[in-house]
C-alpha cells in the first residue's frame, strides 16, 4: 500500500458500455446496518464471507474474488456469522444446487447481512424473483468484484453482468482455499450445445486462455508453494481450438514446470475431444509428476439418449478411449458420471448404462437424476415419472455399492503418496498417489503436510484407505524418487484396472474422506459444501456419499 489514502474507497463510476446490464437500485436499508455505509472504511474492519457451489472453475473464480477483496482491505472469513457481506458463487448445474443458492439467499437475509451473487445463476437466471434487491455480478466479471461490494456496503444494488469483456487476467491476486492446491482454469466456456445443460447459457462458447499465460500463473503457483496443480474448465479437452492449438501442446507445457515433489491433476474432458489424441493424453498420463487420473463423463451408455442429448459421440467411441487408457496408462483411474431417467430414456435405454458400470466396474461415480434446467431444450420433453427416475437412480446407486476398488489384498501395501489437505476431524491428513487414490494418514506428524511420504495401507473402506506413515527416513529424502520413479512401475502390488469419478467430485472426494468438510494447509476450517455442485444430500450421488457437498 503506497499510502494510508489507499485504505479508503471511493464511489464507482460504471462505464456507459455495460449501464444496460449494471443497473443501480436503492435497496432500504436496515438500522443496524446503517453503520457499513459511506464513501470510506478502515481497512479490515469489514468482514466477506464467501461460499461457493459447482466446480472447480467456480472455486477457482472465489479464488480470485477472495484475492481480490483480501488486497482491497477487507477481511475475508470462513465463518458466515462473522461476516458482514455474503458472496454466494452459484452453480447452475442442476436444481438442487439452486434450491441451495436460493435458501442461503434467504438465510442471509433474514440474519440482516448483505448480499453478492456471483457465477452461472446470477449470469444465466439473474431476473429471478429471489435474487431481486440483490448484488449480482456474472461470470466474466470477478475482476470487478470489489467495486461490486463497495457499492453494495453503500447500500446500492448492482448488476453488472455484461459477457462482452476478455477474461479476467491470471495474475489477479488469489486466496486459495487450500495454500498447497493451486486450481487453474485454462478456457470458460465450450464448444458442445448439450440439451439438459444450462451451464452454456453462463459461460458461453470456448475462450481458451494463451498457453503463456497458463504457463507462468502454473509456474507462479509453484513458487508460491503449492504442491498441487489441478487444471479445470466447462471441458479441458476443448482447450486452445479457438487460438489454433490443442490440449497436448499446453500439457507439455506445463509438465516442464512442475517441479520434483508436485504433482498436475487434469479436469473433465468430453470424449470427442481426446479421440484424437489418445497417444498424447496417455503420454502426460504417464509422466512421473502427472496423476493417472482422467474425468470423462458419459451420462448414458444409450446412443439413442446421447444423440437426444447431443453429446456428439456413441458408446462405442466412450469405451475407446477408457480401454485405450486402461491398456496403456497402468493403474489409470478414469473419472465418469451418469444422468438416470433422461427424458427419452426407455428401460432398455437404462439398460445400456448398467451394462456399462458392470463392463468397468467405476470406484466411484455420480449417479444423477435429471432434472430439467429452464431455457434448456430437454426441459421442453416430457419427463419419465419421477417414481420411476428415482427407482432407476437406487438400481444404478445399488451396483455401485457392491463392489469396491479398494481390496482387503491392500493391507499391509506401501505407496509413495503427496500429502496435500487436512481431513476434517484434524486427526488425519489426505494424501494421494500416482493413480489419484486416497488415502488417510494420521496427522500426528505435521511436518508431512506437502511432502512426499511412504505409508502401509492399515484398512481400506468404500472412498479411501486408511494408512500408517513408514518412518524408514525422512519425508524429504522421498520427495525425487515420488516424482522420478516411472509409472509402469510405480506400484508394489496389482491394481485393478478400472475407471471413476466427475472433476466436481474429485474436489469434495479428495478433500471430505472424513464426510464434513476440510481444513487448509494453517488448519482453517473449510465448508466441504462449497465446492461440490452436487446435492450430497440426495444419496444418488454415490460417488460422494461420504461428503457433505460436486468438480
Amino acid at each position: 500500500m503506497a499510502d494510508i489514502e489507499d485504505a479508503f474507497e471511493t464511489a464507482i463510476t460504471i462505464p456507459a458500455s455495460e449501464r444496460e446490464a449494471a443497473v443501480k437500485v436503492k435497496v432500504r436499508l436496515n438500522p443496524q446496518d446503517e453503520s457499513f455505509y459511506g464513501d470510506s472504511f478502515v481497512s479490515g474492519t469489514r468482514s466477506i464471507f464467501v461460499r461457493t457451489w459447482g466446480c472447480a472453475h467456480n472455486t477457482s473464480d472465489s479464488e480470485y474474488m477472495s484475492g481480490l477483496l483480501s488486497a482491497a482491505g477487507y477481511n475475508v472469513v470462513s465463518t458466515k456469522e462473522d461476516a458482514s457481506l455474503w458472496i454466494l458463487n452459484s452453480c447452475t448445474v442442476k436444481t438442487p444446487s439452486e434450491v441451495q443458492l436460493e435458501n442461503n439467499v434467504k438465510e442471509a437475509k433474514k440474519a440482516g447481512k448483505l448480499l453478492v451473487v456471483a457465477g452461472c445463476v446470477s449470469q444465466a437466471e439473474p431476473d429471478s424473483d429471489f435474487l431481486r434487491g440483490v448484488s449480482v455480478i456474472g461470470v466474466k466479471q470477478i475482476d470487478r468484484i470489489v467495486e461490486v461490494v463497495n457499492e453494495t456496503f453503500k447500500g446500492n444494488c448492482v448488476r453488472i453482468l455484461s459477457r462482452k469483456r476478455p477474461e479476467q487476467k491470471l495474475s489477479l491476486p488469489k486466496m486459495r482455499r487450500n495454500d498447497l492446491i493451486e486450481v487453474l482454469a485454462i478456457n470458460s466456456g465450450c464448444l458442445n450445445h448439450c440439451t439438459y445443460c444450462k451451464t452454456k447459457q453462463a459461460r458461453g462458447n470456448l475462450v481458451s486462455y494463451p498457453l503463456e499465460e497458463l504457463v507462468a500463473q502454473a509456474r507462479r503457483a509453484f513458487t508460491e508453494g503449492c504442491r498441487e496443480l489441478w487444471l479445470t474448465s466447462e471441458d479441458l479437452g476443448a482447450w486452445g481450438r479457438d487460438i489454433g492449438m490443442v490440449l497436448p501442446d499446453l500439457l507439455n507445457a506445463i509438465v516442464q514446470v512442475i517441479p520434483e515433489g508436485c504433482m498436475m491433476r487434469l479436469g473433465m474432458t468430453n470424449p470427442p475431444y481426446i479421440l484424437d489424441f489418445l497417444h498424447e493424453i496417455a503420454k502426460i498420463l504417464n509422466h512421473p509428476r502427472v496423476y493417472s487420473f482422467l474425468h470423462i463423463p458419459v451420462q448414458s451408455g444409450s446412443d439413442a439418449v446421447l444423440r437426444e442429448m447431443k453429446r456428439e459421440y456413441c458408446n462405442a467411441e466412450f469405451c475407446r478411449v477408457v480401454d485405450f487408457m486402461l491398456k496403456n496408462v497402468p493403474n489409470v483411474y478414469i473419472a465418469t458420471d451418469f444422468i438416470c431417467a433422461f427424458p427419452s430414456e426407455t428401460l432398455e435405454d437404462f439398460e445400456e448404462s448398467m451394462q456399462l458400470v458392470r463392463k468397468y466396474r467405476f470406484p466411484s461415480l455420480f449417479v444423477n437424476q435429471f432434472y430439467p434446467r429452464r431455457g434448456t431444450p430437454a426441459a421442453r420433453l416430457k419427463r419419465i415419472d419421477t417414481a420411476e427416475a428415482r427407482r432407476r437412480t437406487a438400481l444404478m446407486s445399488s451396483l455401485f455399492r457392491s463392489y469396491t476398488r479398494y481390496g482387503s489384498d491392500r493391507v499391509g501395501a506401501e505407496y509413495e503418496v503427496l500429502v496435500a489437505e487436512w481431513a476434517t476431524d484434524k486427526l488425519h491428513f489426505v494424501a494421494h498417489n500416482k493413480s489419484y487414490e486416497h488415502f488417510l494418514v494420521p496427522s500426528d506428524d505435521a511436518s508431512i503436510l506437502g511432502k512426499v511420504v511412504r505409508v502401509r495401507v492399515t484398512g481400506v473402506a468404500k472412498f479411501h484407505m486408511n494408512a500408517e506413515l513408514v518412518r524408514a527416513s525422512g519425508a524429504e529424502d522421498r520427495v525425487e524418487q515420488f516424482a522420478s520413479v516411472s509409472a509402469s512401475s510405480y506400484f508394489g502390488v496389482s491394481l485393478h484396472r478400472v475407471c471413476g469419478m466427475d472433476d466436481h467430485a474429485i474436489i469434495a472426494f479428495g478433500a471430505n474422506c472424513l464426510g464434513a468438510g476440510v481444513r487448509d494447509v494453517n488448519g482453517r476450517a473449510i465448508d466441504a459444501r462449497s465446492t461440490s455442485g452436487h446435492d450430497a444430500s440426495n444419496p444418488v450421488h454415490c460417488g460422494a456419499q461420504y461428503h457433505p457437498q460436486k468438480s
